[in-house]
This record gives structure tokens, C-alpha cells and sequence, in this order.
């Protein structure tokens, strides 16, 4: 079967990467549609109907682009997520390598904490219109980066179960709800986060 011709004019290939950048304009237009929506009404009003009416695209544009309110929420949190995860991975110390599993431990909560209060409601529309949220591949990597410095401290009854233990204290439900309705301070969160990460590896 013969491959459509370019249009008359552009050469080989020019007619795909002009529909390639003209792909990558409007994802960024529906971003920025729906990062005005949350600003403007919360992460809990950005829908798919509002994100076409805002971006004036058709609703299925937005479908097609993003696949459901879960993989656009998804795709909205990546960049933070994914600058998080290259800190506590490949960072300097003590969120990053370099410094006593302990200490690494410490500071992955409080950064955890800053994280989902700053982009808290975000995390809890995505895991809301999402399955398997404790599957999900960042769930899974924050999990298995607790486990290694548990036994990296020589945590030894059952790391990974303790590390699940200590993931679902900086849970973005729990810890916004007794920011919120209980008024706890961040600071305060830090606090108690620090205490138990410490009873728990000097408890080993």
C-alpha cells in the first residue's frame, strides 16, 4: 500500500512533524485550561466538560487526549511527581543518596508533607478517578524506597510490611484531612513523622 503523499509544497516528512507540533500545542492549551480551572474552582470542579468548554475544543478531543479524568489528572501531576522522585533518587543529601538511611527516611516524609500541601487536592482527584491507587507506579516506588532504608538501617522483623505501614502515614487523604479539619500545622505533621521514623529504626 502506497503512503499518502506530503502536502504540495512541504517536504517528505515536514507534513507529520508540523501535525506533531500542532499535537503538542494543543496539550499544552488543555493544560493550561485545566491549570486555570483548578486555580479558579478547585481540583474537585475540573471536568471533562469544563476543561472543553474553557480550552474550546470538542469533549472528545479531551478523551482522546487524555483517556479519562484520571489519566489527565495523572498527566498534569507528572511533572511535579517525576521532579520529586529524581530528589529522593539521584539528589544530594539528606533527601537523596549520601546520607544515613535514617536521615534519608526523615526528610523523605517532610518532603512527602510539603508535597501534598502544595498539590495535595490534585493527588486526591487523581487517585479518586483512578483504580489501584496503592498499584500505581509511583505508590510502588515510594514503598520499595522506604523498604531500602529500612533494611539499609537493618530494620530485619519485615521491612516491606513496615515500610506499607509507614507509606500510609503520608497518605494525601489522611494528611490533608488533619490539616483541615483537625488544624494540625505541617510543621507539627514533620514533627511526628520524624518521631516515628526514629522510634521505629532505633526500635530495630
Amino acid at each position: 500500500m502506497s503512503s499518502i503523499p506530503p502536502r504540495p509544497g512541504l517536504p517528505a516528512g515536514a507534513g507529520a512533524a508540523a501535525e506533531r507540533r500542532d499535537a503538542a500545542r494543543n496539550r499544552e492549551r488543555l493544560l493550561a485550561a485545566a491549570r486555570e480551572l483548578i486555580a479558579d474552582c478547585g481540583a474537585e470542579g475540573l471536568t471533562m466538560d469544563r476543561l472543553a468548554e474553557r480550552a474550546g475544543v470538542g469533549k472528545g478531543t479531551v478523551f482522546r487526549r487524555f483517556g479519562s479524568r484520571a489519566g489527565l489528572m495523572l498527566t498534569l501531576l507528572s511533572e511535579s511527581e517525576a521532579d520529586f522522585q529524581a530528589r529522593f533518587m539521584f539528589g544530594p543529601p539528606p533527601l537523596g543518596p549520601g546520607a544515613p538511611g535514617m536521615e534519608r527516611l526523615i526528610s523523605f516524609g517532610a518532603e512527602r508533607i510539603s508535597y501534598v500541601m502544595e498539590f495535595g487536592d490534585l493527588v486526591l482527584a487523581a487517585e479518586h478517578a483512578s483504580r489501584g491507587r496503592f498499584e500505581a507506579p509511583a505508590a510502588v516506588l515510594w514503598h520499595r524506597h522506604i523498604e531500602i532504608l529500612l533494611r539499609e538501617e537493618g530494620f530485619g522483623p519485615d521491612p516491606w510490611l513496615m515500610a506499607g505501614s509507614l507509606a500510609a502515614t503520608l497518605d494525601p487523604e489522611r494528611l490533608l484531612s488533619l490539616v483541615k479539619v483537625h488544624g494540625v500545622s505541617p510543621e507539627r505533621l514533620t514533627a511526628s513523622w520524624r518521631d516515628l521514623v526514629t522510634r521505629v529504626v532505633r526500635g530495630a
